[in-house]
């Protein structure tokens, strides 16, 4: 006797769960990789801002990095076309699972993969939602798509809770107690890093809606994750909320393919016969389990021992990071960081805190070069920075360059980054290398450089109906000319 997907009567999603998510979870990589292949060589390429061959020529030997360390097969070559091929290579693996050919080796492979280009790009690939496509990849590998499996999607239900609890714990402990007294929302839209048209509009909803935006935030992060563990109408109540809370992330800022990885987080809130239901076309996806078929007995110990062991690395890792960031206690902070070195470098089980707290206030550098006679100013593609350029849709891809000058702003006077004082140097002296960052030619032989700190606020009804201007600036800080005659950097 045959048990079709359909026909299982359990509350626990099951292989037609597991085979859709292993399908978007390879869309998002795929998407990932598209995004990545645009940008990599600017990024950690030879003539990028942060190149990675140099990296690990000079830096690497002397303050003694070990693979352990910087987990990445970069450590045996790097040269540009390398960090293209295995780009294309990540992407043909996205595309092997999307196919549905061996789903789980393919996404191992890829999640590797993507841990070796995150590691290499350093900051410009440290997001919390980097680490969440490396955490669905790595619990992925021990999803099936043939049978039931009931502890490797609790423990993704785990991680969905992790997502918003967590995040909502960070808010509750926000130094500037802005989401505990409404505030917060009141400077969201017009402070996220790359905002959407859309956030123009909900920038102007009245105060008393940002207050109440405020506080369902934490009821949705806080409280609503519980519902994770609670009978199945709970949990459709559940997933509900949280797509729509995802939609309406989407909807008003760009943060690459994070809103699609949560939202699809959500299915392991589902039973195989809610999804079936919805689309009755994914029954034929789950093969027909034998109703009375058992495994070989050193078959089903080695299953048990994998779920032992992968549960409770997956708890004790959770706990461990969860209590650095938010118990305060210093004594649970010097017991725990000894042990943080084994696993942190391999960003397999992480803790997520996002938007603990509301920037109040957007400043954007804005890069001049200088001919002699006049500076021009040169806008990034996707930064605000024409006051008549609406701010547009960007995701899923995610421009790293941009997204990244958003926390320099932000911190601007406590000095220059790195790839601040290369995206400088490359205006001068190798202007093609970084042209695929900005949308209008950059001279090729500029006399000097410089930056130009701006505060960006959203115009208001009126200003905006009578100029057709989005935004509206005003100039807060200069950095001192870099001529380009001197390959010497000055520090702006």
């Amino acid at each position: 006797m045959l048990v079709s997907a359909p026909e299982r009567n359990d509350e626990t999603s099951g292989p037609v769960i597991a085979i859709v998510f292993h399908r978007l979870l390879a869309l998002t990589f795929l998407v990932a990789w598209w995004s990545l292949g645009r940008q990599v060589d600017v990024l950690i390429g030879r003539r990028g801002l942060l190149p990675l061959a140099s990296y690990l020529d000079e830096v690497a030997p002397r303050v003694g990095l070990s693979f352990w360390d910087f987990p990445s097969i970069f450590w045996w070559g790097a040269s540009d076309d390398v960090l293209r091929t295995g780009v294309w290579v990540g992407a043909f693996l996205a595309l092997l699972a999307l196919a549905g050919l061996r789903p789980r080796v393919c996404i191992a492979l890829s999640t590797a993969l993507y841990l070796s280009y995150a590691t290499a790009a350093r900051t410009f690939l440290s997001f919390q939602w980097d680490n969440l496509l490396l955490e669905c990849g790595a619990l992925a590998v021990f999803l099936p798509t043939d049978r039931p499996a009931r502890w490797i999607h609790v423990l993704f239900r785990l991680l969905l809770f992790k997502l918003y609890w967590e995040s909502g714990v960070a808010k509750w402990q926000s130094y500037l107690g802005d989401w505990q007294d409404g505030s917060a929302m009141t400077y969201y839209y017009e402070t996220a890093p790359l905002p959407t048209w859309i956030a123009w509009f909900a920038h102007h909803l009245p105060p008393w809606w940002h207050h109440l935006e405020s506080w369902l935030v934490l009821v949705l992060e806080l409280l609503v994750p519980f519902g994770i563990f609670g009978p199945r109408h709970v949990r459709l109540t559940t997933v509900a909320i949280f797509t729509a809370f995802q939609i309406a992330n989407a909807s008003t800022a760009n943060y690459g393919f994070f809103c699609y990885l949560s939202a699809a987080l959500g299915l392991f809130l589902l039973a195989d016969r809610d999804l079936v239901r919805t689309l009755p076309f994914l029954a034929r996806l789950a093969p027909p389990v034998p109703a009375t078929a058992t495994p070989p007995r050193w078959l089903d110990w080695g299953r048990a021992v994998i779920a032992v062991a992968v549960t409770v690395s997956f708890l004790a890792v959770s706990v461990a990071d969860a209590a650095i960031n938010f118990s305060g206690s210093a004594r649970a902070i010097r017991a725990i960081q000894p042990w943080q070195s084994l696993y942190a470098p391999w960003r397999l089980v992480n803790t997520y805190h996002l938007f603990g707290h509301i920037t109040r206030e957007r400043i954007e550098p804005q890069f001049e070069t200088f001919d002699g006679h006049e500076w021009t100013e040169h806008d990034f593609s996707y930064k605000p920075g024409d006051l008549r350029r609406p701010p547009p849709f960007v995701a899923p891809h995610q421009p790293r360059v941009d997204f990244q000058l958003w926390f320099y702003g932000l911190g601007f006077q406590h000095g220059t980054p790195t790839y601040v004082a290369e995206l400088l140097d490359r205006l001068c002296h190798d202007p093609t290398a970084v042209q695929p960052l900005f949308p209008t030619p950059l001279p090729s032989r500029p006399q000097a450089v410089r930056i130009v700190f701006w505060r960006y606020r959203f115009t208001s009804p009126a200003e905006h109906g009578s100029t057709g201007t989005w935004w509206t600036r005003e100039r807060v800080a200069l950095s001192s000319p870099l001529s380009c005659g001197s390959a010497a950097q000055s520090d702006p």
